[in-house]
């Protein structure tokens, strides 16, 4: 082979690579994070996580990243160890269909419609649809997802047409079938094959690679075999790798994916050679092919699975004896679970990690309502206990905000849908109100607890008129929750009425509260302090507008939320007008005369 066969062979791999990487990209967006919400609810029962987990890898074609996911769901907390085992298992199997895939590069024959099997001869097809999808939609649309799917398997299939044509002159190299033989002897080739995989960190890939060298005719089987046994042991470094600082749970998956395939290779090697040394199994010397090396990828990875599938409880126990306990908890993490949840291995899965943030705020924003809740309940039964249940829930908002809003950050840098963009935009939106609401539950706590301890009193009028902005304040919490919760813009165009209504009742009682205060029924002391009350009541209102406007604005893909609420909302909307004025009638202050 002179430069210009390197340089080709080396061109065909970049082009396989990259159309492997361009092909599971899109399998994956196109899943939306639906496959994950499977495997995190579907795993309770060890066989229904080896299917499942065979089913998911085969969708997107890399058992690398199905073993990362897991970590991932371990270190979380959202799935046990024992659950993590099949899954483990069920990836090896379902990695083995880019393998058959693969082998229809060495289809040959006369009959057209076998000729139409090749990749060569419906893969311009294929890229043809493609560019069309992606040259006619818009980021993010599924089209253009599908069709970024079909030009990565194009350039896969030519990458690997390539690299073959490459490599067959190689056929009558001496120096390099002499390469070739060294690779037969077992250590040797498990440790070239272990190796290949651990540098591009896919099995699937490596298999690839050793498929279109089969094509130099120069590979025999006996050569083959150790190397893809070596594959499946070099295909665990990225779930090793990914398990680096991660729980001690997260560590145990890492090797039991270790200690799957290396145990399942080392009884596979001492087993077969122990009888080939017997029997003296003659297609060893026979030339290597593309299906037959898929043949022997599939045999061994659901051999290794069904051998070891009673053993799992013992791979746990191996696994837990390489990472001791030292005393901590199966789950170390003292966080909240929506918060040990966003682990950073799922942001290359942008559509679950989108859905785990949403819990997550969802979450915070219950937090949030909680503090609002017993900060007004202060006025009705003032407690110390209550006080500090405000201030511990706010500090714990301020750390969903601080986290999720860090993760947010990062997600708005994956390449997402449209969808999952709408979704984000919204989270990003409403971490920053939530999280001021629950400092005006803070501030209101403090005004209750400085009017206790400095025996302050409020008239009457004061305390009924205050009770009742309470219950607006109230509802408008739990209009705004369900809001967010359901994402339903018909409810959400309910907030902005009400907040103006709260609006109204703050300006009036102030009023009200200057004009006692000239009768001098009021102190000054009482009266600044009820200021302050009523001005975080209306603060808290405005971010409850803030989070149901911005869902309006991003679904309506309007682009400026002020402008949208006060222009054509408050400006021009006849159901805000009539939603208004029924609000304005239940919600009516009591007259002076009538409280006194």
């Amino acid at each position: 082979m002179d430069i210009f066969g390197v340089l080709t062979m080396i061109g065909g791999l970049a082009l396989f690579l990259y159309g492997m990487n361009t092909m599971g990209d899109g399998l994956v967006m196109l899943s939306g994070g639906k496959l994950e919400k499977i495997l995190e609810k579907l795993t309770k029962k060890r066989i229904m996580a080896l299917l499942l987990g065979a089913f998911v890898t085969a969708v997107i074609q890399s058992s690398s990243a199905t073993t990362v996911m897991v970590v991932g769901f371990v270190n979380s907390g959202i799935m046990k160890l024992t659950q993590a085992v099949g899954i483990i298992m069920g990836a090896n199997i379902g990695t083995t269909i880019t393998s058959w895939i693969l082998s229809l590069t060495g289809i040959s024959g006369g009959n057209v419609f076998i000729n139409l099997l090749k990749p060569s001869s419906f893969s311009p097809i294929l890229a043809a649809i493609g560019i069309i999808c992606v040259m006619t939609s818009k980021n993010g649309e599924k089209k253009k997802i599908v069709g970024n799917i079909l030009l990565g398997f194009a350039v896969l299939m030519f990458g690997m047409e390539t690299m073959s044509g490459a490599v067959e002159p190689l056929k009558d190299n001496e120096a390099f079938t002499g390469m070739l033989t060294a690779f037969s002897n077992p250590l040797l080739g498990m440790v070239a094959g272990a190796v290949l995989t651990a540098v591009i960190q896919s099995s699937s890939a490596s298999v690839g690679i050793l498929q279109a060298l089969c094509m130099s005719g120069a590979v025999t089987y006996g050569t083959a075999l150790p190397i893809i046994m070596g594959q499946n042991i070099g295909t665990c470094v990225t779930a090793l790798i990914s398990a680096i600082g991660a729980s001690k749970n997260a560590k145990r998956a890492a090797f039991i994916h270790l200690y799957f395939n290396l145990i399942g290779t080392i009884i596979f090697m001492i087993c077969f050679y122990s009888i080939n040394s017997v029997m003296h199994f003659t297609f060893l010397t026979d030339s290597a092919g593309a299906a037959g090396i898929a043949v022997i990828h599939s045999l061994f990875n659901i051999g290794c699975a069904v051998v070891l599938f009673p053993f799992a409880n013992q791979l746990v126990k191996l696994a837990s004896f390489t990472v001791r306990n030292h005393k901590d908890t199966e789950f170390e993490s003292d966080r909240p679970a929506e918060l040990a949840a966003l682990d950073e291995r799922f942001l290359d899965t942008p559509s679950y990690a989108i859905r785990l943030c949403k819990k997550a705020v969802v979450k915070m924003s219950e937090l949030t309502n909680e503090a609002i809740l017993s900060a007004l309940d202060l006025q009705a039964k003032y407690s110390e206990e209550k006080v500090e249940e405000v201030i511990k829930l706010e500090q714990l908002v301020d750390e969903f905000e601080d986290k999720i809003g860090t993760y947010l950050v990062k997600l708005a840098s994956k390449d997402l849908g449209k969808d999952d963009s709408h979704e984000l935009s919204i989270l990003l939106h409403s971490i920053s109100d939530f999280e001021r609401m629950s400092d005006h539950a803070i501030n209101i706590a403090e005004s209750f607890k400085k009017k206790n301890d400095e025996n302050i009193d409020f008239s009457f009028k004061a305390t009924e008129e205050l009770k009742f902005l309470g219950v607006a304040v109230k509802n408008i919490m739990k209009l705004t929750l369900t809001t967010f919760k359901s994402r339903d813009t018909k409810i959400a165009v309910n907030v902005e009425p009400l907040e103006e209504v709260i609006d109204d009742l703050v300006m009036e009682m102030k009023q009200r509260h200057i004009d006692r205060l000239k009768r001098g029924e009021c102190s000054m002391e009482a009266g600044i302090l009820l200021e302050d009350i009523l001005t975080n009541y209306e603060r808290v209102s405005d971010h409850c507008s803030n989070v149901a406007a911005a869902l309006i604005e991003i679904e309506s893909d309007e682009l400026d939320m002020h402008e949208y609420v006060d222009v054509k909302v408050k400006g021009s909307d006849p159901y805000f007008r009539k939603e208004y004025i029924r609000l304005k009638q239940i919600y009516m202050l009591p007259e002076l005369d009538e409280v006194s």
